[in-house]
Protein backbone atom coordinates (compact mmCIF):
# COMPACT_ATOMS: atom_id res chain seq x y z
CA UNK A 1 0.00 0.00 0.00
CA UNK A 2 2.90 2.13 0.45
CA UNK A 3 3.45 1.90 -3.23
CA UNK A 4 -0.06 2.96 -3.86
CA UNK A 5 0.27 5.99 -1.65
CA UNK A 6 3.48 6.95 -3.33
CA UNK A 7 1.81 6.65 -6.76
CA UNK A 8 -1.15 8.77 -5.70
CA UNK A 9 1.18 11.37 -4.22
CA UNK A 10 3.21 11.44 -7.46
CA UNK A 11 0.05 11.82 -9.52
CA UNK A 12 -1.11 14.62 -7.27
CA UNK A 13 2.25 16.35 -7.54
CA UNK A 14 2.23 15.93 -11.32
CA UNK A 15 -1.25 17.40 -11.50
CA UNK A 16 -0.36 20.29 -9.28
CA UNK A 17 2.80 21.03 -11.29
CA UNK A 18 1.36 20.82 -14.79
CA UNK A 19 -1.71 22.92 -15.36
CA UNK A 20 -3.13 24.54 -18.41
CA UNK A 21 -0.49 27.28 -18.30
CA UNK A 22 2.85 26.57 -16.78
CA UNK A 23 5.09 29.54 -16.51
CA UNK A 24 8.33 27.71 -16.72
CA UNK A 25 11.06 27.44 -19.40
CA UNK A 26 8.72 25.88 -22.00
CA UNK A 27 6.63 29.07 -22.45
CA UNK A 28 9.52 31.26 -23.64
CA UNK A 29 10.76 28.31 -25.74
CA UNK A 30 7.33 28.04 -27.41
CA UNK A 31 7.29 31.80 -27.98
CA UNK A 32 10.75 31.62 -29.56
CA UNK A 33 9.63 28.69 -31.73
CA UNK A 34 6.55 30.64 -32.84
CA UNK A 35 8.63 33.73 -33.67
CA UNK A 36 11.22 31.60 -35.49
CA UNK A 37 8.48 29.85 -37.50
CA UNK A 38 6.91 33.21 -38.31
CA UNK A 39 10.29 34.62 -39.40
CA UNK A 40 11.10 31.53 -41.48
CA UNK A 41 7.66 31.55 -43.14
CA UNK A 42 7.99 35.27 -43.78
CA UNK A 43 11.43 34.85 -45.40
CA UNK A 44 10.76 31.64 -47.31
CA UNK A 45 7.09 31.97 -48.24
CA UNK A 46 5.40 35.31 -47.66
CA UNK A 47 8.09 37.63 -49.09
CA UNK A 48 8.56 35.66 -52.35
CA UNK A 49 4.81 35.33 -52.74
CA UNK A 50 4.24 39.04 -52.06
CA UNK A 51 7.13 39.91 -54.42
CA UNK A 52 5.58 37.76 -57.14
CA UNK A 53 2.18 39.33 -56.52
CA UNK A 54 3.68 42.84 -56.54
CA UNK A 55 5.57 42.08 -59.77
CA UNK A 56 2.42 40.68 -61.32
CA UNK A 57 0.38 43.69 -60.23
CA UNK A 58 3.04 46.04 -61.67
CA UNK A 59 3.12 44.04 -64.93
CA UNK A 60 -0.66 44.20 -65.17
CA UNK A 61 -0.62 47.95 -64.42
CA UNK A 62 2.10 48.52 -67.05
CA UNK A 63 0.22 46.35 -69.55
CA UNK A 64 -3.00 48.27 -68.96
CA UNK A 65 -1.17 51.57 -69.30
CA UNK A 66 0.52 50.52 -72.54
CA UNK A 67 -2.74 49.03 -73.83
CA UNK A 68 -4.65 52.24 -73.11
CA UNK A 69 -1.87 54.26 -74.77
CA UNK A 70 -1.99 51.94 -77.79
CA UNK A 71 -5.77 52.20 -77.89
CA UNK A 72 -5.60 55.99 -77.79
CA UNK A 73 -2.98 55.97 -80.57
CA UNK A 74 -5.14 53.58 -82.61
CA UNK A 75 -8.16 55.86 -82.13
CA UNK A 76 -6.11 58.87 -83.24
CA UNK A 77 -4.86 56.98 -86.29
CA UNK A 78 -8.39 55.84 -87.10
CA UNK A 79 -9.68 59.41 -86.94
CA UNK A 80 -6.77 60.63 -89.06
CA UNK A 81 -7.34 57.90 -91.66
CA UNK A 82 -11.06 58.61 -91.72
CA UNK A 83 -10.37 62.30 -92.33
CA UNK A 84 -7.88 61.44 -95.08
CA UNK A 85 -10.37 59.02 -96.61
CA UNK A 86 -13.12 61.65 -96.56
CA UNK A 87 -10.76 64.17 -98.16
CA UNK A 88 -9.73 61.62 -100.78
CA UNK A 89 -13.37 60.90 -101.56
CA UNK A 90 -14.04 64.62 -101.96
CA UNK A 91 -11.07 64.96 -104.26
CA UNK A 92 -12.18 61.94 -106.27
CA UNK A 93 -15.71 63.34 -106.56
CA UNK A 94 -14.31 66.70 -107.69
CA UNK A 95 -12.11 64.99 -110.28
CA UNK A 96 -15.06 62.94 -111.53
CA UNK A 97 -17.24 66.06 -111.67
CA UNK A 98 -14.58 67.98 -113.62
CA UNK A 99 -14.10 65.06 -115.99
CA UNK A 100 -17.85 64.84 -116.58
CA UNK A 101 -18.06 68.58 -117.23
CA UNK A 102 -15.12 68.41 -119.63
CA UNK A 103 -16.59 65.41 -121.42
CA UNK A 104 -19.94 67.20 -121.68
CA UNK A 105 -18.18 70.23 -123.16
CA UNK A 106 -16.33 68.02 -125.64
CA UNK A 107 -19.53 66.19 -126.55
CA UNK A 108 -21.47 69.44 -126.96
CA UNK A 109 -18.67 70.86 -129.14
CA UNK A 110 -18.64 67.70 -131.27
CA UNK A 111 -22.44 67.86 -131.56
CA UNK A 112 -22.23 71.51 -132.62
CA UNK A 113 -19.56 70.65 -135.17
CA UNK A 114 -21.67 67.77 -136.46
CA UNK A 115 -24.73 70.04 -136.67
CA UNK A 116 -22.73 72.66 -138.53
CA UNK A 117 -21.37 70.01 -140.89
CA UNK A 118 -24.90 68.72 -141.42
CA UNK A 119 -26.16 72.25 -142.05
CA UNK A 120 -23.29 72.87 -144.45
CA UNK A 121 -24.07 69.63 -146.25
CA UNK A 122 -27.74 70.58 -146.39
CA UNK A 123 -26.90 74.03 -147.73
CA UNK A 124 -24.54 72.53 -150.27
CA UNK A 125 -27.16 69.98 -151.28
CA UNK A 126 -29.82 72.69 -151.43
CA UNK A 127 -27.59 74.89 -153.56
CA UNK A 128 -26.71 71.93 -155.78
CA UNK A 129 -30.40 71.15 -156.12
CA UNK A 130 -31.17 74.77 -156.95
CA UNK A 131 -28.42 74.76 -159.55
CA UNK A 132 -29.70 71.50 -160.98
CA UNK A 133 -33.24 72.88 -160.90
CA UNK A 134 -32.14 75.99 -162.74
CA UNK A 135 -30.28 73.86 -165.26
CA UNK A 136 -33.28 71.60 -165.61
CA UNK A 137 -35.56 74.61 -166.09
CA UNK A 138 -33.20 76.08 -168.67
CA UNK A 139 -32.96 72.77 -170.47
CA UNK A 140 -36.75 72.47 -170.31
CA UNK A 141 -37.10 75.97 -171.65
CA UNK A 142 -34.78 75.07 -174.46
CA UNK A 143 -36.69 71.86 -175.12
CA UNK A 144 -40.02 73.68 -174.83
CA UNK A 145 -38.74 76.30 -177.25
CA UNK A 146 -37.55 73.63 -179.63
CA UNK A 147 -40.79 71.72 -179.35
CA UNK A 148 -42.86 74.82 -179.73
CA UNK A 149 -40.81 75.79 -182.76
CA UNK A 150 -41.31 72.33 -184.21
CA UNK A 151 -45.01 72.46 -183.47
CA UNK A 152 -45.24 75.88 -184.96
CA UNK A 153 -43.31 74.85 -188.02
CA UNK A 154 -45.49 71.79 -188.45
CA UNK A 155 -48.58 73.80 -188.02
CA UNK A 156 -47.43 76.36 -190.46
CA UNK A 157 -46.29 73.75 -192.91
CA UNK A 158 -49.54 72.19 -193.11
Amino acid sequence: MNILISLVSEIYEAESKGGLFDFNATLPLMALQFLALTLILNILFYKPVTNILDNREEYIRNSLTSASASLMRANELTKQYELELAESRKNAQNIIKKAQEESQLVVSEKIKEAQQNAENLLLTAYNDLNVQKDQALKSLEVQVDTLSNKIQSKLLDI
